[in-house]
C-alpha cells in the first residue's frame, strides 16, 4: 500500500537539504581510515540502519512506533549485536517520489549496512538501483508485485506481495461464481502492476477484467465522480478498488452518492482499508456508513502470545499513535529482521568498511556531491544472512522462500457492517478460501479443490444476504433487445405474432420457459429480423449480435463453428444436423426375392458347409453304421441326401457313433439358427412395403452432377460448397415447404427441379409431416449441430441460461413444448433398402467356425483310432501253410508306398466289427504259436 498524508504540508527542498546538514553536523560519527584503499570503517560500537517512511501517512504514524520499539528492545537485548548498539536514522518521505528519493540518497551518505523501508512502489523502484550500486540491502514495505524481479538483488520485501492478494480475489470470484470485475485503481506503480498481476490471476480462473477504471494519484471529488458515472453505465457489478486511503475514502463516498452501494452491488477493496481503519480505536460513523457491506482484504497475522504482549504493550505506553495495523507489526519484524542478521554476519568476522564508488568518483564538473555514497563492502554477505534468517516475529514466521517472498502468505476476508467488521473466512497460498485458521491448515495435506472451498455468510450492499449475481444489463437495467429471424416458412420455430410479446413459436417458447427459472428479472424486447419477405441470412444475424447491433438472437439458429469464433451460444435446445430428402416409390416384386434374405457369401458358406458336414458325418459312420454303406454311386447319394435333409430335419439315416452324433447335434443347433434367421428376413422383405430411391446417401448424392436443394438463408449452402466441394451451380434455393414438394416431383430433368433436398433435420421432420409418404430421408445424418440462442461474447446470460435450459430438459418442460408445437410423423423415418434386410456372413461367421473346429476335432480323434487298429492289423494269407513248412527262399519284397496307402483305404472301408474280430482271431493265434513251437522242442530229439 502506497503513502497518505492525513495532515499538514509537504517540506520544501532546501529546508530538507538544511535539516540533513544539520543532522550531519550534529551526529556523533567518528571514523578511522585505511591506508591506500580509501575506505573508512565505523566504530564497530555502533551499527547505523536506515529508514524510509512518510511520518503523515497511515503506515508512517503506524510504522514509526514499531520501527523504535524494536530498535529499544533489540537494544536492551544483550544476546544479540554483543556489545554493539543499533542506531535507527528516520528520513521523511514526503508522500512525493522525488523528495523520497533525494532523501534515501541523504540517508545512505551516512553509510548505513541496511535500510528499512520505503513504504511507495515508487521510490522503491528508483531506489532499487542504487541499492545494487552501493551493495545495501533493503527491507522494503512495498507491495508492488514487479519489485521481486531479478534486476532488484538487493531487495528483500518484509510484507506480503500484492501477488498474492490478488490471488485471493480471483479465488473470491470464483467462488462466488462471478466472471467480470471492473478494476478501480490509482494509476501509479502500486496500482497498475497490481491490476496486471489481478487480470493474470482472474485469467487462470476463466474470468477477466471487463474494464479499467484509473485515475491519477491526488484526484478530485469530480474526477472520481466522472469515472464512477462511466462505470456505472457498464455490466458488470463487481468493484476491486485498489487505491491509497485518501482516494479510496473518496471512491466510497462518490459511490455513495451515486447509488453504487445499494443491493445488486460487490465492492472489494484490498488491504489498504483495513490497514486505515485498524489505526483508529473508534472509526467516524459518517465513514463507516459509506463502507457498509464492502469486502475487504486484510493480512492475516497470527494470535500469538507474544503479539497480544505487544498489543497490550502499544495501548500503554506508545501514546503517540492512534492505533495499531499490521505494518506496525512487520516494521518491528524488519528491525529484528536486521539485527539478526547483522548478529550472524558479525559472528563469522564480518567488518562495516565502505569503499568508494570509482563510478560515482569520476564526476567532473558536477556540483552533486555523489563521492559520498560509498559502498558497503559487506553487503552481499549480508544480504546472504538475512535471506537465510528464520525467527517468529509479531507478524508470524518470518523466513524467505526462493523468490525473496516471506513463506506462508495468507489474507483475513472481513465484511464491513455496522460500526465494526467481521471475519467471514481466510485465504492462504496453502489451503485457499478456508473458514480455519490458517495455521490449522498448514498441520493438514493442502486440499484447494472446489469442495474444500467455504466462507461464512455475510450481508452485502444493500443489507441483503443474497448473493448478488455480479452483473446488469448495459446502460443501467435498459431491457434486452432480442432479434428474432422473420421466417416466410416454417413457422412452427418462429413467426410474427399480434401477442404482446409480438413473436411465437417452439423456440419462444423455449427461451421464455428458461428466462422464467432464472433468479433474477430479465427485461427483454424482441425485434424483428429480416424483411419477411425472404428468410433472413441467420450469419448476418450471428453478426448483428457480435456487433452489438442486438443484445441477443433468439431463433432456430444452429450451432456453427464461424458462428461460434464471434457470439457465444447458449446450450442446444434442439438436436440438429443435415439430411437428405428424396422421391422414393415402392420396390417392384423380383421373382427371386427368396434368395435376398442372405447375400452371396452366405448361401455360398451356407452350401459348402452342408457338403462338409454330411462327408463328415459319413465318414465317422461308415464303419459302424449299415446305412452309410454299399456300393460307391449308393455312398454319394447318401452323403448327399443326408446333408441337405438336415436342413428340413428330416434326414432318415440314423447315426450311431458317439463323434457322429456330437457333430450332427452341433449342426443342427446351426441350422435351426440358419433357418430361423431365413425366415425372419424373407417375412420382413416380402411383407414390409420397401421404398427405393436413386439417391441412397451424401456419397452417391456428391457423385452426381444433379441439381440439390437447399433452404434460402440455411448454413447448408455454405456447408456444401466449402466443406463438401460441392459446386454451387448445382445448388437450388428454395423459399418455402411448397417450393420443396414442387422441385422434388419435378425431378433433376426438369427446370427447377432437384433430384434431392439437403436441410436440417427439425425442418424436414415438418415437411415430411405434411406429406403423403411421397418422399423420405435417405442415407445417414451427416453432420451433428443443434440450435441455441446467441450472445454477446462473455454474456453471463450464456451460462446462466444454459443452466435453465437443461433444467428444461430433465423436468420434461422442453419435450412438452416441443410436442405442443410438432407432430410426428411416421414418414420421417429413413428409407428401408432391401440390402438393409439382408444377412450377410458377418452375423455367423462364429457358428461356423466353432462348427468346423468341431468336425475337425472329430475327425481327428477318428483316424487317431484308425491309425492304431492299422498298425496292430495284418492282412491274413489266402491259403494257411503249416508252420513247419519252408518257404520258397527268395529276396523278401517290402510293400511301396501306393500299395500301403492302398492297404490302408481298404482297411478303413471295412466294417468296425470285420476288424475287430480279425484282431480277435490274430491275438488268439499269436497265443497259441508260442506253445507249439516248444512242443516241436521237447519232442525233436527222441
Amino acid at each position: 500500500m502506497e503513502c497518505l498524508r492525513l495532515h499538514g504540508g509537504s517540506n520544501s527542498v532546501w529546508r530538507t537539504g538544511l535539516v540533513f546538514w544539520i543532522l550531519c553536523a550534529l551526529a556523533p560519527r567518528r571514523v578511522f581510515c585505511t591506508a591506500g584503499n580509501g575506505s573508512a570503517a565505523l566504530e564497530p560500537t555502533v551499527v547505523n540502519v536506515g529508514a524510509l517512511f512518510t511520518y503523515a501517512s497511515v503506515i508512517g504514524k503506524a510504522v514509526k512506533p514499531g520501527l523504535l520499539a524494536a530498535i529499544d528492545d533489540v537494544n536492551s537485548d544483550p544476546g544479540i549485536l554483543k556489545g554493539k548498539t543499533l542506531n535507527l536514522i528516520l528520513h521523511d518521505t514526503n508522500c512525493s517520489g522525488f523528495l523520497g528519493t533525494v532523501e534515501a540518497l541523504q540517508l545512505l551518505e551516512k553509510d548505513v549496512v541496511a535500510v528499512i523501508g520505503p513504504q511507495s512502489s515508487g521510490i522503491a523502484h528508483v531506489i532499487s538501483h542504487v541499492m545494487n550500486e552501493l551493495h545495501v540491502p533493503l527491507l522494503s514495505l512495498a507491495t508492488d508485485p514487479t519489485l521481486v524481479a531479478l534486476q532488484y538483488q538487493y531487495f528483500l520485501r518484509t510484507t506480503q506481495s500484492d501477488y498474492f492478494q490478488m490471488q485471493a480475489i480471483a479465488d473470491m470470484m470464483e467462488y462466488f461464481g462471478w466472471r467480470e470485475v471492473i478494476a478501480i485503481y490509482v494509476d501509479d506503480d502500486y496500482g497498475r502492476n497490481g491490476i496486471s498481476v489481478l487480470g493474470d490471476a482472474l485469467a487462470t480462473n476463466r474470468a477477466k477484467i471487463s474494464y479499467k477504471a484509473a485515475f491519477p494519484p491526488g484526484a478530485s471529488a469530480s474526477d472520481v465522480s466522472e469515472l464512477l458515472v462511466q462505470v456505472n453505465l457498464m455490466e458488470s457489478r463487481v468493484y476491486v478498488v485498489h487505491v491509497n486511503p485518501d482516494s479510496g475514502l473518496t471512491v466510497f463516498s462518490v459511490a455513495k452518492k451515486l447509488n453504487m452501494l445499494t443491493t445488486g452491488y460487490v465492492w472489494i477493496a484490498t488491504d489498504w482499508l483495513p490497514s486505515y481503519l485498524d489505526i483508529f480505536d473508534a472509526v467516524d460513523p459518517d465513514t463507516m456508513g459509506l463502507l457498509q457491506g464492502v469486502i475487504a482484504l486484510r493480512h492475516h497475522i497470527p494470535d500469538t502470545s507474544s503479539k497480544k504482549n505487544f498489543i497490550s504493550r502499544w495501548k500503554n505506553s506508545l501514546r503517540e499513535s492512534k492505533g495499531l495495523n499490521s505494518y506496525s507489526l512487520y516494521a518491528y519484524d524488519s528491525v529484528w529482521l536486521a539485527a539478526r542478521a547483522l548478529d550472524a554476519y558479525f559472528n563469522e568476522g564480518g567488518q562495516l568498511s565502505f569503499s568508494n564508488d570509482p563510478k560515482l568518483s569520476d564526476t567532473k564538473g558536477s556540483t552533486l556531491n555523489l563521492s559520498t555514497l560509498r559502498i558497503f563492502d559487506g553487503g552481499r554477505q549480508l544480504l546472504a544472512k538475512l535471506l537465510a534468517t528464520n525467527f517468529t516475529g509479531l507478524s508470524g514466521e518470518v523466513m524467505f522462500d526462493v523468490d525473496k517472498s516471506l513463506v506462508h502468505p495468507a489474507y483475513d476476508i472481513i465484511s464491513i457492517g455496522g460500526t465494526g467488521t467481521r471475519l467471514i473466512g481466510y485465504w492462504s497460498n496453502y489451503s485457499k478460501l478456508s473458514t480455519e485458521v490458517p495455521e490449522i491448515s498448514y498441520e493438514k495435506p493442502p486440499n484447494t479443490s472446489a469442495s474444500s472451498q467455504h466462507l461464512y455468510s455475510l450481508i452485502w450492499p444493500g443489507e441483503t444476504t443474497a448473493k448478488p449475481k455480479g452483473w446488469v444489463f448495459p446502460n443501467n437495467g435498459k431491457p434486452l433487445q432480442i432479434a428474432v429471424p422473420n421466417r416466410v416458412s416454417y413457422h412452427e420455430y418462429a413467426e410474427k405474432d399480434k401477442s404482446p410479446l409480438g413473436v411465437r413459436g417452439l423456440c419462444i417458447d423455449v427461451f421464455e420457459a428458461a428466462v422464467a427459472l432464472l433468479p433474477y428479472p430479465v427485461p427483454h424486447t424482441y425485434v424483428l429480423f429480416g424483411d419477411g419477405i425472404r428468410n433472413p441470412e441467420y450469419n448476418d444475424l450471428v453478426s448483428s449480435v457480435a456487433e452489438n447491433k442486438f443484445d441477443a438472437a433468439v431463433g432456430d439458429i444452429t450451432i456453427v463453428m464461424n458462428r461460434t469464433k464471434i457470439v457465444d451460444f447458449t446450450q442446444p435446445y434442439m438436436e440438429s444436423g443435415l439430411v437428405i430428402v428424396a422421391p422414393v416409390q415402392a420396390a417392384k416384386s423380383k421373382p427371386w426375392a427368396f434368395l435376398s434374405p442372405f447375400t452371396p457369401e452366405m448361401w455360398c458358406v451356407t452350401g459348402i458347409f452342408f457338403l462338409f458336414v454330411g462327408a463328415v458325418v459319413w465318414i465317422l459312420e461308415h464303419r459302424t453304421n449299415h446305412e452309410f454303406r454299399g456300393p460307391p454311386r449308393k455312398q454319394i447319394i447318401t452323403v448327399f441326401w443326408f446333408s441337405f435333409s438336415t436342413m428340413f430335419f428330416a434326414h432318415r439315416e440314423n447315426t450311431v457313433s458317439t463323434l457322429g452324433r456330437l457333430v450332427l447335434i452341433l449342426w443342427l443347433f446351426v441350422v435351426l439358427i440358419i433357418n430361423s434367421s431365413y425366415t425372419a428376413s424373407l417375412t420382413s422383405i416380402l411383407t414390409v412395403r420397401q421404398l427405393t430411391s436413386p439417391i441412397d446417401g451424401i456419397d452417391s448424392l456428391i457423385k452426381s452432377t444433379q441439381p440439390i436443394g437447399v433452404q434460402d438463408g440455411s448454413f447448408a449452402w455454405n456447408y456444401l460448397v466449402d466443406e463438401l466441394n460441392i459446386a454451387a451451380s448445382r445448388l437450388v434455393t428454395l423459399k418455402s415447404m411448397d417450393d420443396y414438394q414442387t422441385a422434388l416431383r419435378k425431378g433433376p430433368d426438369e427446370i427447377g427441379g432437384v433430384a434431392a433436398i439437403v436441410d436440417e433435420l427439425p425442418y424436414i421432420e415438418v415437411f415430411l409431416g405434411k406429406t403423403d409418404c411421397t418422399f423420405k430421408i435417405v442415407g445417414q445424418e451427416f453432420t451433428k449441430s443443434g440450435w441455441g440462442f446467441a450472445f454477446q461474447r462473455d454474456s453471463p446470460l450464456a451460462l446462466d441460461l444454459s443452466t435453465a435450459i437443461l433444467q428444461l430438459s430433465e423436468n420434461g418442460d422442453l419435450q412438452r413444448i416441443h410436442d405442443k408445437w410438432l407432430t410426428n410423423s411416421a414418414c420421417s423415418v429413413q428409407t428401408n433398402q432391401i440390402d438393409s434386410s439382408q444377412l450377410s456372413l458377418t452375423s455367423f461367421w462364429g457358428l461356423f467356425l466353432i462348427c468346423f473346429i468341431v468336425c475337425v476335432l472329430a475327425l481327428s480323434v477318428f483316424w487317431y483310432r484308425v491309425l492304431c487298429q492299422y498298425k496292430r492289423f495284418t492282412p491274413e494269407p489266402e491259403a494257411e501253410t503249416e508252420p513247419h513248412e519252408m518257404q520258397p527262399s527268395g529276396p523278401s519284397r517290402q510293400p511301396t508306398k501306393a500299395a500301403s496307402f492302398k492297404n490302408l483305404i481298404e482297411f478303413v472301408d471295412k466294417k468296425e466289427a470285420e476288424i475287430k474280430e480279425i484282431l480277435k482271431r490274430k491275438a488268439a493265434q499269436s497265443k497259441r504259436r508260442p506253445a507249439e513251437s516248444s512242443e516241436e522242442f521237447s519232442i525233436s530229439p527222441a
